[in-house]
């Protein structure tokens, strides 16, 4: 059956249906938690600090021999609020390496400071509405997180990149069979993503008419819910052209009519699939280069950077609400900064060479 849903509206029902199988099997004050903050969070961000109190509440039963016999979802507020600093700090140890249904999971600084973060903001709840005493989780610092480097592809690895999705160099006899049939979709798509820096969620939420080629611009739905339009230049245009031309002819699966970017099964391209792709042109392309759909994003932000100097424009065209997000993760502002800087203060004049004399 047809649906008037849009790829982001599906999603969004998606995670709140998720959000509510992971709260079955909590507290019911974490519930009501949830629905204070329900119009202040992205379905997304909940469902993620919803996991994350789960893997905690399970902690709690795991770790406390008052509790072994009890389910998560049975542990009383008496419990939270007799909770202390030690106790965050011996889950955070617990996170960095662990076992469950016979699998062992890790998590780095960054995950472990969203987990702890998803901590804070729970028990900050709690503590503002009178059902706890403290917040014991503002007392345990936050990871460090160690700064890495930016990986992106340089100006030639684009181009180089690009040639191989639109000819197929290097790809085995297997691969070629798709290549031949997906080309023009996979060209545009890459294109559009290099040559704009949209979010690989916000590329496969397209729909044709989110394209406009009146003012060679997409409509898309940034992080957070609202549309904003991103243009694009005559590289991204010719590709987009290119595909919809075949893209009209393509019956799509019900459901999916809308759809600008169709898999093989004539369905809403997947991010799983757009990834896949980025890997299978890269691994050829870059080797020693872990290349994702976020590091076509980074390579956008800092190659825009460099031509404009202009880090509010980065920061507004890839769809950050706060610049430090551009400066510290898809900018290398420092590094160009330090390359411009080296001709900038000039030490004598030019020195007058006996031929000039």
């Amino acid at each position: 059956m047809a649906t008037d849903k849009t790829y982001h509206q599906e999603e969004a029902i998606h995670n709140v249906l998720l959000m509510r199988d992971v709260l079955s099997g909590l507290p019911k004050y974490v519930s009501t938690y949830f629905r204070a903050i329900e119009y202040s969070k992205a379905p997304r961000t909940r469902l993620g600090y919803a996991r994350d109190l789960k893997t905690f509440f399970e902690f709690l039963v795991s770790s406390n021999p008052a509790l072994k016999n009890m389910e998560p979802k049975d542990i009383p507020l008496s419990v939270i609020d007799q909770l202390q600093a030690e106790d965050i700090e011996e889950y955070m140890d617990y996170l960095k390496v662990y076992n469950k249904d016979g699998h062992q999971y890790t998590n780095n600084e960054r995950a472990l400071k969203r987990k702890l973060t998803a901590l804070r903001v729970f028990f900050n709840y709690l503590y503002k509405n009178g059902h706890i005493h403290a917040n014991p989780a503002l007392l345990v610092d936050m990871p460090k997180i160690h700064d890495k480097a930016i990986i992106r592809m340089e100006s030639n690895e684009v181009a180089q990149f690009l040639d191989n999705v639109e000819y197929g160099n290097k790809l085995s006899d297997h691969q070629m069979a798709y290549h031949e049939k997906n080309k023009k979709r996979d060209l545009a798509l890459l294109t559009l993503m290099l040559g704009t820096g949209i979010r690989v969620s916000e590329c496969v939420g397209l729909d044709v008419q989110d394209v406009d080629f009146d003012y060679d611009r997409i409509k898309v739905v940034r992080k957070g819910g609202y549309e904003a339009y991103v243009y694009f230049g005559q590289e991204v245009r010719d590709a987009l052209l290119d595909y919809m031309a075949e893209r009209k002819d393509i019956i799509a699966k019900e459901g999916n009519e809308h759809a600008l970017f169709l898999s093989s099964q004539k369905k809403r391209i997947s991010v799983r699939s757009v990834e896949n792709m980025v890997k299978k042109y890269a691994s050829i392309t870059t080797p020693t280069k872990k290349i994702t759909p976020h590091k076509l994003r980074s390579t956008y932000g800092t190659s825009l950077y460099q031509q404009t100097s202009d880090i509010y424009l980065v920061a507004d065209v890839l769809g950050h609400k706060d610049v430090n997000t551009t400066k510290k993760h898809y900018a290398d502002i420092d590094d160009w900064q330090r390359m411009k800087a080296k001709d900038a203060v000039t030490l004598r004049e030019t020195p007058i060479t006996p031929k000039d004399i």
